[in-house]
């Protein structure tokens, strides 16, 4: 009978094993990635700047990058309309019923970032490479610095309202107990003490946990075991609704995926005029 007891134990610790190795429908391993190279219904997307990507990027990659993506770059960083978007996403040759592949140098930032607003156009299938390029190169991943050959297609945006939070909504959302307002800055600028050119501080009743918490040293996600203890925390919780934001809200996005895609929260928003918009508006309250 121990012996029937320990090969269960055994065998669930294995299954736990295996569903931490596969957690997140849309993380997906370099060693997957080599074997959809070939897929024509697979694009990747390098999310790194345009010089980075004339250094060196993964075969077949175009190059998307998320500065070019906004109204006002140098101000504020607020997305353009999904029609702009779609356009833009269009012509490098990604469309909604692609398997749209992302990977940055290293931080997830920029990955998250556009992982996020394709999203919110209503792509379906979008992936964010395992270690980003670290884990590509770790892996022996074939790279090149040959352009990719594109061909426009068009993207047909399906907007989705339900992972976009406004100025007001946050306003409206803050003290609710059934809410809470992440803010993934790091602890200096949540605090005040780094911050020069804009109202120092956070949204109030924000909690703070830095986005690089949901990433190892090695740029991989940490499991969902350790992903959930992180955010149980800090009260971020599956029962509760979550507005997430940082400066811009770039940061903003490699969390949503931890939270959606790893450990399947289903209500999670980000905030896209981030703490650049809140703190522009006199009426709105800032705090250290």
């Amino acid at each position: 009978m121990k012996t029937k007891i320990r090969l269960f134990s055994l065998l669930l610790a294995l299954l736990v094993l295996a569903g931490n190795v596969f957690a997140g429908p849309e993380l997906i391993s370099a060693k997957e990635l080599k074997g959809k190279m070939k897929d024509k219904n697979v694009i990747i997307v390098s999310t790194r700047t345009f010089s980075d990507y004339q250094q060196v990027h993964l075969p077949g990659a175009v190059n998307v990058w998320h500065i070019d993506l906004y109204t006002d770059p140098t101000a504020n960083g607020y997305i353009k309309s999904p029609a702009e978007l779609a356009k833009i996403f269009g012509g490098k040759g990604i469309s909604e019923t692609k398997t749209i592949v992302l990977y940055d140098a290293g931080s997830g930032k920029n990955s998250g970032r556009l992982y996020w607003i394709l999203k919110y156009l209503g792509a379906k299938d979008v992936r964010i490479l395992d270690g980003q390029m670290k884990g590509w190169r770790a892996q022996r991943g074939a790279v090149t610095k040959a352009p990719a050959k594109v061909e426009a297609v068009t993207f047909t945006p399906s907007v989705q309202k339900a992972i976009f939070v406004s100025t007001a909504q946050v306003s409206a959302a803050k003290g609710k107990s059934g809410t809470v307002i992440v803010d993934v800055r790091s602890a200096e600028e949540f605090n005040g003490t780094d911050e020069t050119d804009i109202r120092k501080g956070h949204i109030p009743g924000a909690v703070n946990l830095e986005f690089k918490n949901v990433l190892t040293d090695a740029a991989t996600f940490k499991s969902p075991e350790e992903l959930k203890k992180i955010f149980t925390a800090q009260g971020i919780t599956a029962d509760k609704e979550i507005l997430l934001y940082c400066r811009t809200s770039v940061r903003a996005g490699i969390v949503y995926f931890a939270l959606t895609d790893m450990l399947g929260y289903k209500n999670v928003k980000v905030y896209d005029k981030a703490f650049i918009g809140w703190q522009s508006a006199s009426a709105n309250q800032v705090v250290k």
